[in-house]
């Protein structure tokens, strides 16, 4: 069934993004799980339709933040906002465990989500991977989704030279970073529990 969440994605989606091969991706965005998938397992969105509200957010604080009328391409925004984490659909998966009622002293199984990544390719690298199995992204917008983690990419630690000379020559690349980053720490009020429809 079609959240409300998804509504606003596509609406977003289909208005900005005409570029060739955009509709076969949204086709299969829709088969994956991408619109009912958490954004993390305990930190931010962890809970059922998580990512879409995430990839919303972003798109939300980068476009009322850093958008500049003449400068910036609307189709580009969209696509990096809405799609940067599009390494996350089938991605994780409902476990169970058993944690302890504090009230009642029981053990009860509790749902988590857990990690189940069948093309381990990296993070930011392997959404641009999946996006241009369907369309061509600009040099631009591959640079903003790759180093979209900052310094949170395990590629960037120890000194990676090439973060900084992609923020230094691609300013959407510094725009999407910097609305990842508030939209997780400072607008989402995410939930560590599984929440999941019966």
């Amino acid at each position: 069934m079609e959240n409300l969440h998804q509504q606003e994605f596509e609406e977003i989606y289909q208005k900005n993004i005409s570029r060739a091969g955009s509709t076969e991706l949204l086709d299969w965005l829709r088969k994956t799980d991408f619109f009912t998938a958490p954004a993390s397992t305990k930190f931010h969105f962890a809970c059922e339709f998580g990512l879409v509200q995430h990839s919303l957010s972003v798109y939300h604080v980068m476009r009322e933040k850093h958008f500049e009328e003449g400068v910036d391409s609307e189709e580009s925004f969209a696509l990096c906002a809405l799609l940067h984490d599009i390494c996350k659909a089938q991605f994780y998966k409902i476990s169970t465990r058993n944690v302890k009622n504090e009230k009642t002293g029981q053990w009860e199984r509790q749902p988590y989500y857990t990690i189940e990544d069948a093309f381990p390719y990296g993070h930011g690298e392997k959404s641009v991977f999946l996006i241009e199995r369907f369309l061509r992204l600009k040099t631009s917008e591959a640079m903003a989704i790759r180093w979209h983690m900052g310094g949170f990419d395990d590629s960037a630690k120890g000194g990676s030279f090439a973060i900084s000379q992609a923020y230094e020559k691609y300013p959407l690349a510094v725009k999407l970073h910097l609305s990842d980053l508030e939209s997780t720490y400072l607008r989402e009020k995410g939930t560590s529990s599984v929440t999941h429809r019966t």
